[in-house]
């Protein structure tokens, strides 16, 4: 049964650009839909039209993905300075630790590289789980993206005490 294979991680890579992409709308389409209209998602999903800021994150920050025989199931992604960039995982894999084990991973990356905090721009949907994981809400954020408003969350993480 595939989805009680454990995923592998690793590097994310130019080539895996179309998955992430293809992975990135299907879990904002289904998962975020009920914290989000119809109109929200498009305008979040447009961010797949800006290529260059997609390999821009390939190329300079730390990527991970996690596969399950040979399928990107999520990804995340950590900026230079502790920023969670960007962490999500397929709609069909929700719930089943992917996304911690991901968490952990980009948080030992900051840790090897000294960072004293993680900070991220967390939706509504992902609130909570970043919650669980230590990140304290900041502020409440409201971002224009086509002209359309999306509600987040400026959210930290202190890692000095770990």
């Amino acid at each position: 049964m595939m989805s009680s294979t454990k995923p592998v991680f690793r590097s994310g890579r130019l080539n895996d650009l179309q998955e992430m992409q293809q992975l990135f709308v299907g879990t904002i389409e289904s998962v975020c839909s009920s914290d989000y209209n119809h109109e929200q998602i498009r305008a979040w999903t447009s961010g797949i039209e800006n290529e260059q800021r997609w390999r821009e994150v390939l190329m300079h920050q730390f990527v991970l993905v996690a596969l399950i025989r040979e399928c990107i199931v999520g990804f995340g992604s950590l900026a230079k300075g502790g920023c969670i960039d960007m962490l999500y995982v397929h709609k069909n894999f929700q719930g089943k630790g992917i996304a911690t084990a991901i968490l952990k991973l980009l948080e030992d990356e900051a840790l090897r590289l000294h960072y004293v905090k993680l900070f991220s721009d967390v939706s509504i949907t992902a609130k909570g789980f970043f919650e669980k994981a230590g990140f304290k809400v900041v502020n409440e954020q409201l971002n224009l993206r086509q002209g359309i408003g999306l509600m987040n969350f400026k959210m930290v993480k202190d890692l000095a005490n770990r």
